[in-house]
Order: C-alpha cells, then sequence, then structure tokens
C-alpha cells in the first residue's frame, strides 16, 4: 500500500486476479459507485480497466467499479474504458465514440423538505394547497398573450414590430 505525502492511500496492489477485501473497500471508497457516465448504481464489481490476461496489475490505480450491466458492457458489447493521466475515466462507445461525461447525482441533504422550505422562504415563495390550481375558467385562449408570456425574446420581437408599423 502507497500513501501520498497528505496521507491518503495512492495505491494498493494484490498478486492475484481476484481482488483481496481490502483492496475493494478501498476501491468502493473511492468510487462510490458504477463509474459508468450516467449510471448511478451504488454497488458494482471491480473491473481492471486493462485486462489482468493482458498484464493488467490488480491494483488501485487499473480498477474501476462498474455496476452489472456496465461490467457486462464492457467485455462483451465492445465499450472500452481508459484512465487518463489525471486520474480521470474515459467511456468509449463500441464505434470508438467518446461518452460524455454526466456530472454526479448532487449530494441529498439529511432532511431535504426543510432545505427545500428554507429555500423557499428566504426567496418569498409561498405555498399552499392551491398554488398548482389552475386559473382558467374555460374562456379561449389569447395566443398572442400565451407567446408573450412563454416566449421571452416574443416580446421584444412585438416591440420592435409595433415601432416599424409606426
Amino acid at each position: 500500500m502507497q500513501h501520498g505525502s497528505d496521507g491518503r492511500v495512492v495505491e494498493v496492489a494484490a498478486r492475484t486476479r481476484t481482488i483481496p477485501p481490502a483492496l475493494r473497500r478501498a476501491l468502493h471508497h473511492r468510487d462510490r459507485g458504477c463509474r459508468f457516465p450516467g449510471c448511478g448504481v451504488r454497488f458494482g464489481q471491480g473491473h481492471h480497466i486493462r485486462h489482468w490476461a493482458q498484464g493488467g496489475p490488480t491494483t488501485l490505480s487499473n480498477l474501476a467499479m462498474l455496476c452489472r450491466r456496465h461490467h457486462r458492457a464492457v467485455h462483451e458489447e465492445g465499450y472500452q474504458v481508459d484512465r487518463q493521466l489525471d486520474g480521470e475515466l474515459r467511456f468509449r462507445r463500441p464505434d470508438g465514440q467518446l461518452l460524455p461525461e454526466v456530472p454526479r447525482t448532487p449530494e441529498v441533504h439529511d432532511d431535504p423538505v426543510k432545505v427545500l422550505r428554507a429555500r423557499h422562504e428566504a426567496e418569498g415563495l409561498v405555498l399552499h394547497a392551491r398554488t398548482a390550481m389552475p386559473g382558467w375558467l374555460g374562456e379561449r385562449l389569447n395566443v398572442g398573450w400565451a407567446i408573450d408570456v412563454l416566449h421571452p425574446l416574443a416580446l421584444l420581437g412585438s416591440q420592435l414590430y409595433q415601432k416599424v408599423d409606426n
């Protein structure tokens, strides 16, 4: 096990293809779930980025956490993964196209309702039982008004149009 100057674990290695428990715990701690772009599965399997049969070591830097579905996609469906010099993973489709990185889902607070209520209160937003009730009474749609309300550039355009007419 190698440690960085700040005391963090930088590298953990094993002599076998199977991932020993200590290395698996370090992998789970580092990756926090499947690393495939857009996947939110929190548990997965250790994947050798450079395959064991091709001389890839069982080290933390050569492993990535993938859920069962994406592990199979890499091994059997032609998806590829490699680690960049900065440590980030890069995934490619079977045709070689780069998969775009998807931001991780934001952390959920212990009491999200309390956080949301505080945000609403700070913005002066008052919600009650009739907040989502429509005010429509069955009258015909005023299309011009709807476009002005729904599209902010439409209002600017209609003002310019009126200036041209005058």
